[in-house]
């Protein structure tokens, strides 16, 4: 399998890769046009974020089998289009959800005890302890937008120091013992702390607007350490004038190019960003929350290990001479009161090794290689499961989704909603004759390891 790296990374990738059989060739200086022009001759491609990876690329990518980002957001690719094609897309966010939960949780605490400008009053010889008095986070509500990988990580990071949290997601059931998940219109009314960690898309591109400002019934601090396009910087500043936004730790601003290398396309700065780089109440980083010597090769590793576990922990030859659809259960999920207290229960008195998603069995395949089946609890208002009236739904391993699909729709079978991606495999969604729902799942089990 031949990859094309275009970004430079932490040397295990390439060398993770070569181990696996793979021949690495480098090109970070060439232009999108000229990437295109030999693309065809790649198997595998790795980026960061230099350039778009769009359907005319993928068009010419004839042969290519996956896109694989160091790091956590698949912006800057086609998703559906790739997906199209049958190419793997591949992310890494957990290499990184570790250091952007330290970052978060070191910008706010720095931000809480004036410690940036402490420091460089006492480097002018100013020693102000009262003009320096510090608020402490105890006490406080929490807000977290976007409750996936670095959205847990930092509500795991606040643990010990008593404050209560609390998330908003698109996406059901998501809370955990960690962090409670409520209404928009709830995180608005009690949030101290507002700590944005959504991927770049439709709904959260400008979702910091005034009018979102604005439905937040106390004034609040803000942390952003998630996509710059996040926050209209503008209204931020109108909010920080205001009071409405007491400070904000910005980690990201939304005048960053595409590439994340570089802050702007010129030397004029806007009004708004000189008015942040003034404000004593504001700490600024240069995209770096998840830019830590250990999150570099955590992030490399694990696009090695995904590799790895879609196209060379490959079943034995004579498990391939049979087209197989369903190779295992995946998951039982099913309705309960208080899924916090169960789990809690099953890991008392029967041993469940509980987490955040309920208790994962590992077992072996035929070919030695290590599968899970997933254990979750769901709360009985859980959206969850519908259209389907059942308190219970079952998930099924599967070896091709997308195939799989495409069958199963020939064959008249009843498809809920579209296939989605994540770090951890692909899902979609069928009914039964009597209208249970299906989900299936074609896995990635590395990522849990």
């Amino acid at each position: 399998m031949k990859v094309l790296f275009i970004d430079t990374n932490h040397p295990i990738l390439i060398t993770g890769l070569e181990k696996l059989g793979c021949t690495c060739d480098e090109d970070y200086t060439a232009s999108k046009e000229q990437i295109e022009e030999k693309i065809s001759n790649y198997n595998g491609i790795v980026i960061r974020s230099r350039f778009d990876i769009d359907q005319q690329f993928i068009n010419k990518a004839t042969n290519l089998k996956f896109i694989a980002r160091v790091g956590a957001g698949l912006e800057s690719i086609d998703v559906d289009y790739a997906t199209k094609k049958g190419i793997h897309l591949i992310s890494s966010p957990e290499g990184n959800k570790n250091a952007v939960g330290e970052h978060a949780l070191g910008m706010i605490l720095s931000l809480f005890n004036n410690i940036k400008k402490a420091d460089i009053e006492i480097r002018q010889g100013k020693w102000l302890r009262e003009a320096n008095r510090g608020i402490e986070l105890e006490g406080k509500t929490v807000g977290i937008i976007g409750y996936g990988n670095m959205g847990k990580a930092f509500a795991k990071k606040l643990k010990g120091f008593d404050v209560e949290v609390i998330c908003y997601d698109i996406k059901n059931d998501v809370g955990d013992e960690n962090c409670k998940q409520v209404t928009l219109e709830e995180l608005q009314e009690k949030t101290d702390v507002l700590s944005l960690h959504t991927p770049f898309n439709k709904l959260s591109n400008k979702m910091v607007n005034s009018e979102f400002i604005s439905n937040f019934k106390k004034p609040f601090y803000l942390i952003n350490t998630a996509r710059g396009s996040a926050v209209v910087t503008n209204d931020l500043v109108k909010a920080l004038i205001s009071k409405k936004i007491l400070g904000a730790c910005l980690d990201v601003l939304e005048y960053e190019k595409l590439s994340f290398e570089n802050l702007f396309e010129n030397d004029n700065l806007p009004e708004a960003f000189n008015y942040l780089i003034h404000a004593d109440n504001v700490l600024l980083s240069p995209h770096i929350a998840g830019w830590t010597v250990e999150s570099k090769v955590k992030l490399a590793q694990v696009i090695v290990d995904k590799v790895q576990n879609i196209f060379f922990d490959e079943p034995k030859i004579e498990e391939k001479t049979t087209s197989k659809r369903v190779t295992g259960i995946g998951g039982l999920f099913f309705k309960t009161e208080d899924p916090v207290k169960l789990k809690a229960w099953y890991k008392t008195h029967l041993g469940f090794n509980t987490d955040d998603y309920g208790c994962t069995f590992w077992w072996k395949e035929n070919n030695n290689k290590a599968a899970s089946t997933q254990w979750s609890p769901f709360k009985n208002d859980t959206t969850y499961f519908s259209p389907s009236k059942k308190d219970f739904m079952f998930n099924y391993r599967v070896e091709n989704l997308v195939d799989l699909l495409a069958k199963l729709k020939n064959e008249g079978v009843t498809i809920v909603g579209e296939m989605e991606i994540y770090e951890y495999g692909k899902f979609g969604w069928i009914l039964d004759p009597e209208g249970n729902k299906i989900e299936l799942w074609e896995p990635i089990d590395s990522a849990f390891l």
